[in-house]
């Protein structure tokens, strides 16, 4: 039974600042690092103890500091791949958000959705995005370890789920997974079936214990 755990880390500098994440390279706040410490023991939790994990990570710096309190609890380096990164949001990126929305051109409902134009220099249509992390996750999924663990951003979550079940990558644009941040994901392919499972998306009852201290 393969298991992968999805993480998106907690709350950063920009969410609480109001400005565009993407590729801008925030922080976790204090609340986001204490919610790191619980995210790491529900995992801890979760995982057998003995059992072989490997831990993979978003290089951005909110994704790493997230990724280092999972990685001090289970001995292990996180390998950090940038494919795995928020959707890059091009000039916005560290703007206020309010300037962002204000140039945004939205998807249409129907027709051209993976390559559309956003109206902001360099950022990334959600076709470019979608295929690194599907390229990420067919590097992740090769590996033959039972428990993998993926620290990644609420936005790139969605690739990583349609990645897993299979979804070609030219169907996914209208595909949305919405989660909190600071949740957990759970990914099973059981070894007989050969069938994989969204067992569990965006839990976030980890975070009260978080919230509480």
């Amino acid at each position: 039974m393969r298991t992968i755990y999805v993480v998106t880390h907690p709350e950063a500098t920009h969410h609480v600042e109001r400005v565009v994440g993407g590729w801008h390279d925030s922080q976790l706040t204090s609340a986001g690092l204490s919610a790191a410490a619980s995210i790491a023991d529900a995992l801890r939790a979760r995982i057998p103890d003995g059992a072989e994990v490997e831990l993979f990570s978003s290089d951005l710096r909110r994704t790493r500091q997230t990724a280092e309190k999972i990685a001090g609890l289970f001995g292990v380096k996180p390998i950090l791949d940038p494919r795995l990164r928020e959707k890059s949001y091009g000039v916005a990126g560290g703007r206020p958000q309010e300037w962002l929305d204000q140039r945004f051109i939205p998807p249409p409902a129907a027709g051209e959705r993976l390559e559309h134009d956003e109206g902001v220099e360099g950022a990334e249509t959600k076709g470019a995005c979608a295929r690194r992390v599907y390229a990420a996750m067919d590097e992740i999924v090769r590996r033959p370890c039972e428990h993998q663990i993926i620290v990644t951003h609420g936005g790139s979550l969605t690739f990583v789920v349609t990645a897993w079940i299979k979804m070609p990558v030219e169907e996914v644009g209208h595909a949305s997974f919405r989660v909190p941040s600071g949740s957990i994901t759970t990914l099973r392919e059981d070894d007989f079936f050969h069938n994989r499972t969204v067992a569990g998306l965006g839990d976030a009852r980890h975070l009260d214990s978080a919230v509480s201290s």
